[in-house]
């Protein structure tokens, strides 16, 4: 990319944005006399640590990486991954006659945009270059017509970081102490666990309860065809005037909650059916209504995300991957957005192509306008299109496999959103009879006709219960009028019971997450990815499930820092966060009122943030936190459920009193299926310690234990014996073999596998040869040559000679023969190619012959769906291919003898002075790890980006 001298109006223009691919893309639009280079994201931001600070600042700057005594005044530093990409930028600009600002049009590409301008500090004239989709007009017209850069909304994105920082760097080291280390709390993140988590405790909390109905199919007695069938299924719907029970009417606790229902048993229900079977029905009343249905407006993030996780199987993450691609690609507008409107040229494209594809039938006489219904939308953006004045069909993109497939959904709901709507009618038919115990029994059967479909020629949306009738479903019931006889042909009493609330997906907390406007849409997918990434929450299917560890951590945060995780108070916050970018409210007072609370700044702003509480007073009084309580759960019958530093397990009784109980949980468990019952089992389970003997030689007794990473054998050191420090003593340790188990292993055995490893012999130059037993199971280690034995046996029982022959053999380079599959899971609907899970030397991973991706530690390969495989492959695709680190060009060497000869003496003195030169080097090197490990406690190992 690099310049050429010409440019239409003489000089050179460098254009700056985000990313190679949109550099690349962009450049082809402009042409000769500019150059495209990308920052790479960020190329500054708050210091991940205290090493990274610089010198002159102390105290709690130097933590925090924000001066709070002095108007919240952030540090910055340039990322260390990035200082050469601003040394490429500076030389750049160097050559320039004009800066062109490209980054994205949202708050986080105006920051990157201003924080470019205040490294680089450029000295020639600099302009804001905005544009919502890379097409050749979209980039020419961003140039003909910059901007200047908008402070507001560069003020409104420090405050959020700030904010974020502030929250994440003082609470999550509260997490550290109190829960475990290397947790982090964030001020989105951890009011999304919460939701997750409160779903579970519903969960949990629930009681099922069981109720009966009656199905009755009933026949006209004439000859039926598809427009008009012959039979109807109708469900029962009252007795004697009293409606029966649904699921709906019972609450949580398995109650009803109206008592004016009726609720049948089985054996009323049975009763009732066969007092049904020789009455006579008719039907009481056909209800006929006109059905209308409106397109959907076209995407923004948020509605993308849902959409294309019900109907492609993405999570949120792979979702943004993909559309990143696609618009970096020129394929379609910016993808982070809250507006549903559409431009006049995009709305001209869509009704192009409506009357193109389906015919002027389809087409509505009016474009159809959407209104954002989302609170502080930006409404400068576009909702998520296909690019250009002419959308491009799927087949004339030439995309493949997931960028083809979430631009063919994107197209489709945007050319259906200027479609005509879907008509019909809506239909409900009553038929009642009288039972033989002369009970009057009400059915009721409902259908409906779509006359003209519209909008859904081209696109239904999908829905998040799986059992849920989509848009375009029809149901067809038969031509009857009030008083025609039908004719009972089978009348059948089903049973039922109500089901917890479902779990959340990745779609349905995005929704629920927009619903009460906490955090922004934009930041979704990242927050997601984050729980997921912490271990707070893992997947079962698709299926969010809060792990117990998250348990701990709300309640801890519900019980101590209330209110930065109320919903209500996450959501003021984000309008008063709003505001600021707006202008109506200023962000430094409102800093000093949420960290040093109402007495600090009421002088200031008597009126603003009444809401917000001191961050500060709530992290330094911890005291009154129980860590023990914080992380202890009741499950029944004095047992608890404690979550430790090495994992959630049961306890029953206090720990050295008689008859204590203590195994632990598995860590994929989904906390409401630990009951009672389920405890007992584990307690049940030989996971406690076995006394095997004491040992013949240190006398010291021998146990078996079953530990998280499986059974294993181990010596019980005298007490006093030092644990830490330079006389530190570990006990012996080692791992059962497979074909051992703790009801079976013997002192002998114990002996045996401790003795490991163990010195088979030494070869004819005096090497030692030790059999061993390892990850990847048993094997010999001859200095750094090892090779692998057949069984665990042989570690025992190999002698030197077998030992020998085998390092005789040459070693196999090759790989093993292919193992079977463990399990096959269909056709990938992207590769259409078969996937199987595999068994790997990292451990079971899925793959198509084409993409491999590990299996996450949540998935289990027994459970692990289809839908989980294709998802996981998604997401790896969607990542791309790994970067191979360039290797380093071998150096020169002389070309000539006499050149080396002449050299010598020169050498002699370099070399003296080199060493001298690598002491210092190295010296520093020391100097900076002391500082870099005095620092690691200070560097917050949390992700804290809201």
């Amino acid at each position: 990319m690099s310049p050429t001298s010409e440019t239409a109006q003489g000089g050179r223009r460098l254009v700056i944005v985000e990313s190679p691919a949109k550099a690349k893309t962009i450049k082809g639009y402009l042409g000769p006399g500019y150059v495209v280079e990308a920052s790479v994201g960020h190329i500054r931001d708050l210091p991940n640590g205290a090493a990274e600070v610089p010198e002159k600042y102390t105290g709690e700057v130097r933590r925090l990486g924000v001066d709070v005594e002095h108007d919240f005044q952030p540090i910055y530093v340039v990322n260390a991954d990035k200082k050469a990409q601003v040394r490429k930028l500076k030389e750049l600009l160097a050559e320039s006659d004009e800066l062109f600002l490209a980054t994205d049009e949202d708050r986080e590409g105006e920051a990157i945009a201003w924080h470019l301008q205040e490294v680089l500090k450029p000295k020639v004239p600099v302009h804001r270059m905005v544009f919502h989709e890379i097409t050749k007009d979209a980039i020419r017209d961003a140039v003909a017509n910059p901007r200047e850069l908008n402070q507001r909304m560069v003020d409104a994105q420090e405050t959020r970081r700030i904010l974020d920082r502030l929250y994440g760097y003082e609470v999550s080291p509260v997490l550290w102490k109190k829960v475990m280390p290397k947790l982090s709390a964030g001020r989105v993140q951890s009011v999304a666990t919460r939701l997750v988590v409160e779903r579970e405790r519903e969960r949990i909390a629930f009681r099922s309860a069981e109720y009966w109905d009656l199905t009755g199919t009933f026949s006209t007695g004439r000859a039926g065809d598809p427009s008009d069938p012959s039979t109807l299924v109708a469900r029962l719907n009252t007795v004697d005037g009293k409606r029966v029970a649904q699921g709906r009417d019972f609450g949580a606790n398995g109650r009803l909650k109206n008592a004016e229902v009726l609720h049948l048993d089985e054996a009323n229900a049975r009763a009732l059916a066969a007092a049904l079977v020789d009455s006579s029905f008719a039907v009481r009343s056909v209800e006929s209504k006109p059905y209308r249905r409106s397109p959907y407006a076209p995407f923004r993030t948020t509605t993308l995300q849902q959409e294309a996780s019900r109907k492609l199987g993405f999570g949120a993450k792979a979702t943004m991957q993909v559309a990143q691609k696609l618009y970096e690609n020129g394929f379609i507008t910016y993808m982070r957005t809250d507006s549903t409107t559409l431009s006049e040229t995009a709305v001209a494209a869509a009704r192009a192509q409506v009357t193109q594809l389906y015919g002027a039938d389809y087409l509505p006489e009016k474009a159809r306008v959407y209104a954002g219904k989302v609170k502080n939308a930006q409404e400068a953006h576009e909702a998520i299109r296909p690019s250009g004045d002419r959308f491009r069909t799927p087949a004339e993109t030439g995309l493949t496999g997931d960028q083809f497939r979430l631009y063919e959904l994107i197209w489709k709901r945007t050319v259906a959103s200027q479609m005509k709507d879907a008509t019909g009618n809506s239909v409900t038919v009553r038929i009642g009879g009288t039972a033989r115990d002369g009970r009057d029994a009400e059915f009721t059967a409902s259908g409906k006709t779509i006359t003209f479909h519209g909008f859904m020629k081209a696109y239904v949306e999908g829905a998040d219960d799986p059992n849920a009738e989509l848009d375009d479903r029809e149901r067809r019931l038969p031509q009857v009028a009030e008083g025609d006889a039908l004719a009972a042909d089978e009348i059948t009493a089903d049973g039922h019971a109500t089901k917890p609330p479902a779990r959340y997906t990745e779609a349905s907390l995005v929704k629920e997450l927009e619903e009460r406007e906490i955090g922004r849409p934009s930041t979704y997918a990242s927050i997601i990815g984050t729980i997921l990434d912490r271990g707070y929450v893992f997947k079962k299917g698709t299926a969010l499930v809060p792990s117990f560890l998250s348990f701990a951590v709300v309640n801890l945060l519900e019980k101590h820092f209330g209110r930065l995780v109320d919903y209500d108070f996450t959501a003021k916050m984000e309008d008063d966060l709003d505001r600021i970018a707006r202008g109506e409210a200023q962000a430094v007072p409102w800093l000093k009122r949420f960290y040093f609370g109402s007495e600090e700044a009421s002088d200031i702003v008597p009126a603003d943030g009444d809401h917000l509480g001191g961050l500060k007073e709530l992290v330094t009084d911890l005291g009154a936190i129980d860590a023990r309580e914080i992380s202890s759960f009741p499950v029944g019958e004095g047992i608890v459920l404690r979550v430790g530093r090495y994992g959630p397990y049961v306890e029953r009784g206090e720990k050295d009193a008689e008859g204590h109980q203590r195994a632990d949980v598995p860590d994929d468990l989904a906390p409401d299926e630990l009951t009672v019952a389920y405890a007992e089992e584990l307690f049940a389970k030989p996971s406690g310690e076995f006394q095997l003997g004491a040992d013949p030689v240190s006398g010291n007794q021998i146990v078996a234990k079953d530990g998280r990473y499986g059974p294993y054998v181990t010596e019980v050191l005298p007490e006093g014996t030092p644990k830490t420090g330079k006389n530190a003593v570990k006990p012996r340790t080692a791992s059962l073999f497979k074909s051992m188990s703790l009801d079976t292993v013997t002192l002998d055995d114990a002996l045996k596998l401790m003795s490991l490893p163990r010195v088979v012999g030494t070869d004819a130059e005096g090497v030692e040869i030790t059999a061993q037993n390892g990850r990847y199971g048993p094997y010999l280690k001859k200095g750094t040559d090892s090779r692998s034995l057949e069984s665990e046996e042989q570690l025992f029982t190999i002698t030197l000679d077998e030992a020998l022959a085998i390092y005789a053999q040459p070693k196999a380079r090759g790989r093993a023969a292919a193992k079977p599959p463990l399990k096959e899971l269909g056709t990938d609907p992207v590769s259409e190619r078969p996937v199987v899970v595999k068994d790997g030397r990292f451990g079971p991973y899925v793959t198509d012959g084409e993409t491999n991706a590990t299996l996450r530690r949540d998935d289990d390969v027994e459970t692990i769906t289809p839908e989980r495989g294709y998802e996981l492959l998604a997401e790896k695709r969607a990542k791309g291919p790994a970067k191979k680190a360039a290797k380093k060009a071998p150096a020169k060497k002389a070309t000539t003898a006499k050149k080396a000869t002449a050299a010598k003496k020169t050498a002699v003195k370099k070399t003296a002075a080199a060493k001298t030169t690598t002491a210092k080097k190295t010296a520093a090197k020391k100097t900076t790890t002391a500082k870099s490990a005095a620092a690691k406690k200070t560097a917050a190992a949390a992700s804290v980006e809201e």
